[in-house]
């Protein structure tokens, strides 16, 4: 009978075979074992932390983290992370790089314009393309509604051209015509907290309460956060500078 000694070309084929079969297995084993297969790590909530202890808690987890930009958030602590690349529970190889959005440690200065004359609808407007907002909204009697009289802050008038941190507020004293000094109330159920407040000012009510219930967590759920329910009412006829309370959640089921 023969054998593969007596066919060496059969027998050299075979053993090819063999031989790429086996730089396959062991390619595929050198390529697990340089990727890490299978040794994942989850990436954590940076959000809201300062970038010592970012940077101690990436060295743990091997981790490297790396500033990608800055913004400047007034209601944020100065120099946190306020956002995260790849986002906190992702999936990552060892060594990966974690880039971040950090709150800036130097205020964002910008100037006051005077929005004296204006209606509330061009004072917000206005306010907003400078980086700032509308505060609280006082009426007093005029012939016209809704005419900004003074800008203020703490009760003190701000002159236009004067430096204050963006995202600061404006309070603006307004006319109030005693025939024209009711409103109705909006319906916010589902807005955002920012969508809400300035929905709650463009119908010449002062934002009251602001709560957030168990499943907001930190700043970020804040962000999207919705309302679920408000005080008054949606439809409530009041009086012009009424204030509006409004609870927000990220739950779903207390939204339907």
């Amino acid at each position: 009978m023969a054998t593969l000694k007596d066919k060496p070309l059969l027998r050299n084929f075979i053993w090819g075979i063999i031989a790429v079969i086996a730089m396959v297995f062991a390619l595929q084993l050198m390529l697990a074992l340089f990727t890490r297969h299978n040794k994942e790590l989850t990436v954590p909530d940076f959000t809201a932390l300062d970038m010592q202890t970012v940077n101690q808690v990436a060295k743990s987890l091997h981790l490297r983290v790396e500033v990608a930009d800055s913004v400047f958030i007034k209601h944020l602590p100065l120099g946190v992370v306020f956002s995260q690349n790849p986002m906190a529970g992702s999936r990552v190889k060892k060594n990966r790089r974690i880039f971040v959005t950090i709150n800036s440690t130097v205020p964002r200065m910008v100037s006051v314009p005077s929005v004296i004359g204006y209606s509330l609808r061009q004072a917000a407007a206005e306010l907003a393309a400078n980086g700032l907002a509308v505060g609280k909204l006082t009426y007093v009697s005029d012939i016209a509604t809704n005419n900004v009289l003074r800008q203020q802050i703490g009760g003190r008038d701000v002159p236009a051209g004067r430096k204050l941190e963006t995202e600061s507020k404006i309070d603006l004293v307004l006319g109030l015509n005693e025939e024209d000094n009711s409103t109705d109330v909006p319906n916010l159920k589902g807005f955002t907290g920012a969508v809400a407040s300035s929905t709650i000012i463009e119908n010449s009510l002062n934002v009251g309460k602001v709560r957030y219930d168990d499943s907001v967590k930190n700043y970020a759920d804040s962000l999207h956060a919705v309302v679920y329910s408000q005080s008054p009412g949606a439809s409530a006829h009041v009086g012009m500078g009424r204030s509006v309370d409004i609870y927000l959640t990220v739950n779903p089921d207390k939204i339907k």
